[in-house]
């Protein structure tokens, strides 16, 4: 699987942009702020539907314009995908596959897998847990159909049993029959949600396990603890139980939404006891299992996108992710960096078909 080309219109600091990629490895290469990121994000849309930096739509959008499109083209175990996505200002946005339009965006996702390896990655160690479901959901949404419906469901659930633990408040009267209409929707799509992160991890910590001991050449102790109160208790018995808590603070105590994803090095966490070197170790080896899980699951290498690799990661680390590229664990590799001769003379010498893109304040020229 590789993407063949790209087109963006009005898309961040892009105002048009046409690119024909090589099927092996990209380096955009440009100084700070020029648009690097901003090409790999674009790729990582047409994977995801959204953006991996910005949460809003309308923060994608180029300033002063009205609307942004992209366009890319994937060759997909030899099929022609073509992928579109225009959006206009306060309006939906239209998601296409081969010029069909999907009828829910939770169908396109997992059909080009992706992994995405950023300075911003290290949130998943230093912020709460909902970066770290984000990470767990961004993953298993990429294998199982179901996965992504059950969380907008659940979701849907949680915010309206909220709304109405809030009404009770303001009424000063607590209806349990109405609430155990949501109770039932959070049992529902809650459950298999639960279900499907408990599989994932048992089969994704061994994977975890291998690569931080070959990035590290084994010198610590590492380990992946999902932290779930349903993996002892029955979720119905936790709504019950929590249900006072929850007509105190006037939102849900118990569910999925509060389960989280422990970083452990030595048996401590790694936040408070890794050093950074340790903590850069950890995400680096977190992305290669995904990426090594999502290849076994699809039978299709994913997309590797890299963003200003040599800012974050030392030679050694970046000795070692190069060896796993070589090692055709990835597909196509899309490799951003401020230097504009390192990665160019690191994949000559490995005599390594590339193609390079200098970029410069949204513009991009092809040079070699």
């Amino acid at each position: 699987m590789h993407l063949k080309n790209i087109q963006l219109l009005n898309f961040k600091n892009c105002e048009e942009i046409k690119l024909d990629f090589s099927s092996n490895i990209n380096c955009f290469l440009g100084n700070n702020g020029e648009g690097k990121t901003n090409l790999l994000d674009a790729i990582f849309y047409l994977s995801f539907c959204k953006s991996y930096f910005n949460p809003s739509d309308s923060q994608i959008i180029r300033h002063d314009e009205p609307f942004m499109v992209l366009q890319g083209e994937f060759d997909i175990k030899g099929k022609n995908e073509s992928i579109y996505c225009g959006i206009k200002r306060g309006q939906k946005k239209q998601f296409k596959r081969n010029k069909k339009e999907y009828e829910k965006l939770a169908d396109h996702i997992g059909l080009i897998p992706l992994v995405m390896i950023s300075p911003e990655d290290s949130l998943l160690i230093l912020e709460g847990s909902e970066v770290r479901r984000r990470f767990l959901d961004l993953i298993i949404s990429q294998y199982d159909r179901n996965y992504l419906d059950y969380l907008i469901q659940y979701n849907k659930a949680l915010s309206h049993r909220n709304r109405l633990l809030k009404k009770f408040m303001e009424t000063r009267q607590f209806d349990v029959a109405s609430l155990e209409v949501w109770d039932d929707q959070l049992l529902r799509f809650g459950t298999p949600i639960f279900e499907a992160r408990n599989l994932f991890i048992q089969e994704f910590i061994p994977l975890f396990q291998k690569h931080y001991d070959y990035i590290s050449n084994k010198k610590e102790q590492v380990n992946l603890v999902y932290e779930s109160k349903l993996i002892e208790h029955k979720f119905e018995n936790l709504l019950i139980e929590t249900r006072d808590k929850d007509r105190r603070r006037t939102y849900t105590n118990a569910g999925v939404h509060k389960d989280d994803l422990s970083f452990e090095l030595g048996g401590k966490p790694i936040k408070k006891f890794g050093s950074q070197g340790q903590q850069k170790t950890f995400l680096l080896a977190l992305k290669l299992a995904q990426a090594e899980f999502l290849k076994s699951i699809k039978k299709i290498a994913p997309i590797l996108l890299l963003d200003d690799i040599y800012d974050k990661l030392d030679e050694s680390r970046i000795s070692k992710l190069m060896e796993v590229v070589q090692d055709k664990l990835f597909g196509q590799v899309f490799i951003s960096d401020t230097h504009h001769d390192r990665l160019p003379k690191l994949f000559t010498n490995l005599k390594t078909e590339h193609k390079v893109f200098k970029i410069k304040a949204g513009e991009a020229l092809t040079y070699e």
